[in-house]
């Protein structure tokens, strides 16, 4: 969990915030980079995912439907990386919808992201091998520790079931904030900060 931290805070205040999303809301590359402001609640501590990027050949972009059905989703994330969100929201043009960019104002094109921001982070850093959608995968492990049965867990990735035992297995939004909220416990704990 520190290591997540030590990420962002290497990766600065333009992206910062992203790694601790990306991490604690469990979201793919494309489902951060078609974010709006809108789509961020801090004070019910959600993020609503209704659309992602979708890179056009010859160099475009479009935002377009998710991945599948279940990727429509609303996402809690613990109250811990509020302070995060409230400083990089306030920190953005207030004219362009989308909550990250690029150092140019356009939308975010993950070779760009992972040439300009993420290697140069992890080289500081001394870490190898580490991969942006290992931030996804901790997230989901944080929220299986926290306790999220396998059907709270698919809901929260955005992931269709094919097994038709999980028809049977429900998820609410109650349970959703109660899983956000250990995952901010178990953070807490790991990084030695008490809870404001």
């Amino acid at each position: 969990m520190a290591q997540v931290y030590t990420v962002a805070q290497e990766i600065g205040p333009r992206y910062g915030a992203l790694i601790l999303l990306a991490t604690f809301a469990s979201l793919r590359w494309a489902e951060l980079a078609a974010l709006t402001k809108a789509d961020i609640d801090l004070d019910a501590c959600i993020v609503r995912v209704t659309r992602q990027i979708d890179y056009l050949p010859g160099g475009g972009h479009s935002f377009g439907p998710l991945k599948s059905k279940a990727s429509r989703r609303t996402v809690s994330f613990p109250d811990l990386i509020v302070p995060d969100l409230r400083r990089h929201l306030e920190g953005i043009d207030q004219a362009d919808p989308l909550v990250f960019t690029s150092p140019e104002g356009g939308p975010l094109r993950h070779s760009n992201f992972y040439r300009r921001a993420w290697m140069p982070a992890l080289k500081a850093l001394g870490l190898d091998g580490v991969h942006l959608h290992d931030l996804r995968h901790t997230g989901n492990q944080l929220t299986a520790e926290a306790g999220a049965n396998l059907r709270e867990l698919m809901a929260r990735m955005g992931h269709d079931s094919t097994r038709a035992a999980l028809i049977y297995l429900h998820t609410s939004d109650a349970r959703q904030r109660v899983i956000a909220d250990q995952v901010g416990k178990l953070a807490r704990k790991a990084l030695g900060k008490p809870k404001p």
